[in-house]
């Protein structure tokens, strides 16, 4: 499984180092590592399946109608974020998957605080434009 070939790698990776790691830094350390190994794996991914051949699993409790559209939505914003720049991607995930603070992904991102927050709040902008606009399609 791709997650726990990465968890390994990360921690064979940090094992290995040739550097001194301190403790206080080390969580953005290993979280640097693993975001590394993650890009590497989705442009690996990305090379080999289109978007559109994401097989998504249906819900049995809803309607078929309510299911195309949940499946619609659903690409809709995995494309969305394929489209965002790969730093703002990885700030928007970090913090929305990883619940990390703005503190942890400059750390991780290597940028401020600052622009971690605001590469978080556009990549929120720009998803949002791109919901908006398919609603507004659908009327």
């Amino acid at each position: 499984m791709l997650a726990d070939d990465i968890t390994a790698e990360t921690f064979v990776r940090a094992w290995t180092a040739s550097g001194e790691i301190r403790m206080p830094t080390v969580k953005s350390y290993l979280f640097s590592i693993t975001k590394n190994l993650c890009l590497d794996a989705f442009r690996e991914k990305a090379r080999r399946v289109g978007l559109e051949e994401v097989e998504l699993l249906p819900d049995p409790r809803t309607g078929l109608e309510d299911e195309l559209e949940f499946r619609s939505d659903l690409k809709a914003v995995l494309a969305g974020l394929m489209k965002l720049d790969q730093t703002d991607r990885a700030a928007l995930l970090l913090r929305v998957q990883e619940e990390m603070s703005y503190d942890e992904i400059a750390v991780v991102l290597r940028i401020s605080p600052s622009s971690a927050r605001v590469k978080v709040h556009r990549a929120r902008l720009k998803l949002m434009q791109t919901r908006n606009a398919r609603q507004e399609s659908r009327v």
